[in-house]
């Protein structure tokens, strides 16, 4: 970057000089300035005057009917200056053979150990698995053999109760035709005595 002034007024900045380089750290300034552009215009003075570094100088302008004015001068920058971010990335360095082999194999293990690790976990599901189907095995049955018992007990009952109905009427037959034979005796023994 080469040294450079900038005229700023009321927020707007207008260089002069170099302005290849410049724009970053006018940018840089804007931005900055652009943050504070509530204050008031002599707050703004004081601002700036007060962030001024070593390498940029704030020189106040006369007065305008637009607002208040600086020149910021910027110096040129030290020949030992170190940029802030380095021009391309660092080199890989190549890996030798056995660091390759290192690698290989130490993948290779964590494959293998995630391979392991998803294969106890499918048994762990299918135990489970097999756990809920012979529970419910188990339930379907013991429904079924409750079922059938209670069905059975039900049958039971129905059948004792048919006996019972049948051997009532059966009874009261017999006792029905007991009546009718004591009649016919009756009669006959009427006719008889007539």
């Amino acid at each position: 970057m080469c040294g450079g002034h900038l005229v700023i007024e009321s927020g707007f900045v207008q260089s002069a000089g170099d302005k290849g380089n410049e724009r970053e750290k006018e940018r840089g300034i804007c931005s900055h300035l652009d943050s504070i552009q509530h204050l008031k215009v002599h707050n703004l003075s004081c601002y700036i005057m007060a962030s001024a570094s070593a390498d940029i100088q704030v020189k106040e302008l006369d007065k305008r009917s637009s607002g208040q004015a600086f020149e910021l001068i910027l110096s040129p920058p030290a020949a030992e200056a170190i940029p802030e971010f380095p021009l391309s990335p660092p080199k890989k360095r190549d890996l030798s053979l056995e660091e390759i082999q290192r690698k290989h194999e130490a993948a290779e293990i964590r494959r293998k150990s995630h391979e392991a690790e998803v294969l106890k976990q499918l048994a762990e599901k299918r135990e489970h698995e097999k756990e809920v189907l012979q529970k419910a095995i188990e339930e379907n049955n013991n429904f079924r053999k409750m079922a059938e018992e209670k069905l059975t007990t039900k049958m039971e009952a129905n059948k004792e109760n048919r006996e019972a109905q049948l051997a009532a009427k059966l009874e009261r037959l017999r006792e029905k035709e007991k009546r009718m034979e004591e009649v016919r005796k009756s009669k006959e023994i009427k006719e008889s005595e007539d």
